[in-house]
């Protein structure tokens, strides 16, 4: 038997509802709906905002603030800046807060040798 197919058997054997049903695994699922959620929320208003005051208030839109530059194409910008600073702060808030528990909960997954029935070797997995 080839190293792909113990692979396939061990993930075969892993209870996945056990898994998330772990500490471990609620506190990746809390720590991650607690940023995505709100920032999306805010994120979407935001964009909701520009797309509203461009179709009703295109006087507000208009004003020139330097030259041809108005606060229609600056707010404009300011999604595609505010589109990658978000981008930014989940990968940081990811690497700090969500990939330590999601490494820890996939060596408990992949650290275990099972036969090829899906029994634990040398040892009981958690």
């Amino acid at each position: 038997m080839g190293h792909d197919a113990q692979e396939t058997d061990a993930a075969a054997a892993v209870d996945f509802k056990e898994v998330q049903s772990t500490e471990q695994f609620q506190e990746l699922r809390r720590r991650h709906r607690s940023f995505v959620f709100p920032l999306s929320i805010a994120f979407l208003l935001w964009y909701f905002a520009y797309v509203l005051l461009a179709d009703y208030a295109v006087g507000f839109m208009s004003i020139k603030v330097w030259g041809n530059i108005n606060v229609g194409l600056i707010l404009g910008l300011l999604q595609f800046v505010s589109t990658f600073a978000i981008t930014g702060w989940y990968v940081s808030y990811s690497n700090r807060k969500l990939d330590p528990i999601a490494s820890e909960i996939r060596q408990e997954i992949e650290g275990h040798e099972f036969d090829k029935h899906g029994n634990p070797v040398g040892g009981t997995a958690k």
